[in-house]
């Protein structure tokens, strides 16, 4: 399911990345990659923070879509 629909609190892992290269190799370099952890932290909308690699990052609905777990 796409990342955008996570509950927060729980554990994903992340089992592909969608979208263009760009957009991929953008995701890959802040930390999402295939077979690696992340947890919802919160939600406001469609944007999300997530914690990924000891790190809390922000991202949008947009890449949240792109990101399936």
């Amino acid at each position: 399911m796409p990342l955008l629909f996570a509950s927060i609190g729980e554990e994903y892992i992340i089992k592909r990345i969608g979208g263009k290269p760009e957009i991929k190799k953008h995701l890959e370099d802040i930390g999402f990659v295939p077979g690696g952890s992340l947890t919802v932290i919160s939600r406001n909308e469609d944007n999300l923070i997530v914690r990924v690699k000891d790190s809390r990052i922000a991202i949008n609905g947009e890449m949240a879509q792109r990101i399936i777990v």
